[in-house]
């Protein structure tokens, strides 16, 4: 028999360190997600952003390793994001290849070549080397608020320019004329290219754009979150982001919701092992976020409707 859950567990949940971590694990979750959602709304499946992620985790690492200033890393990571997102566009909108080969496929192109790499840089290091990260800033008088404050308003740059990315793509898709093109396209590219839309174009360009914030996500871990590369260290990150999308029904702002939800539940796992002790076996808490995920993920999907183009090849001029 399991035995109950003490108070003391109940309390953490009003620990600030306790959402303070909440928000830190939610951080490459929300870009990972976001870049899914772009992706999705275009009517294209991007399963290459576990590996989008690993090697933006890597080129972000190595480039500030390398000399450059932490932004650029930034950068850097986008762009090497982007490439890949360019390969996995290419394969699978003007080619019309299958959405789910085509993303497994970068997946392990993208997961092999960032360990090759490590290996060829770093041939006879056992322990990777270290960088100098961002650093976590308060900000004036809302740091100071109860649990809040130091949950949402002492994090690292990169914490911040998650939350604001979600702000800025909720008002690009639903306030934009490119936002509800790029939507049109993930409905119905037939109107779209009635209406003289570039269905191809806005795909490929939705699928980098995605495919950027993922690796910015990748390179949080290396550059904020640690300060060095690991291999395994994207840890099924890219997965669960796929299945938060669907949580959210293709809602950033659901999104955000979704991942502060399971980066909560990771945290509060963690404690609980401590509180608990070897009352329950360390695997079961270690399971909680996944299992609630999937729960909530059968709950909200039966409610969620997809972008009805969604995987669906297009060929111009072609009506199905």
């Amino acid at each position: 028999m399991i035995p109950a859950i003490p108070w003391e567990a109940i309390e953490l949940l009003a620990e600030a360190s306790l959402w303070v971590a909440a928000v830190r694990i939610a951080t490459p979750l929300v870009f990972g997600t976001l870049g899914e959602l772009i992706c999705e709304r275009a009517g294209v499946l991007n399963l290459g952003i576990e590996g989008i992620m690993v090697i933006g985790a890597l080129v972000g690492w190595f480039s500030v390793h390398q000399g450059a200033d932490l932004w650029t890393g930034v950068m850097l990571a986008a762009l090497a994001g982007a490439a890949f997102g360019l390969l996995h566009a290419l394969l699978t909108v003007p080619l019309a290849l299958s959405q789910h080969v085509a993303g497994i496929g970068v997946t392990l192109l993208a997961t092999s070549l960032s360990y090759y790499a490590y290996r060829l840089a770093f041939p006879k290091v056992t322990t990777p080397p270290r960088i100098e990260t961002f650093k976590p800033v308060a900000v004036p008088w809302l740091s100071e608020v109860p649990v809040l404050g130091p949950a949402l308003f002492v994090q690292t740059p990169l914490t911040y320019l998650a939350l604001g990315a979600v702000v800025v793509v909720a008002w690009f898709l639903h306030r934009t004329p490119a936002g509800l093109a790029l939507r049109m396209v993930g409905e119905n590219p037939e109107a779209a290219e009635a209406q003289g839309i570039d269905v191809i174009r806005v795909r490929i360009a939705a699928v980098c754009a995605g495919s950027a914030l993922m690796a910015v996500g990748g390179a949080f871990l290396t550059m904020s979150a640690f300060d060095a590369f690991y291999f395994g260290m994207v840890n099924g990150r890219g997965w669960i982001c796929i299945a938060l999308v669907v949580f959210a029904s293709w809602n950033p702002l659901k999104a955000l919701f979704g991942a502060l939800l399971f980066a909560a539940i990771d945290a509060w796992q963690l404690r609980l092992q401590q509180v608990v002790g070897g009352d329950i076996p360390y695997q079961v808490f270690l399971m909680m976020p996944y299992a609630l995920s999937i729960l909530a993920l059968v709950v909200m999907s039966r409610r969620a409707a997809s972008p009805r183009a969604l995987m669906a090849p297009y060929v111009k001029g072609e009506r199905r």
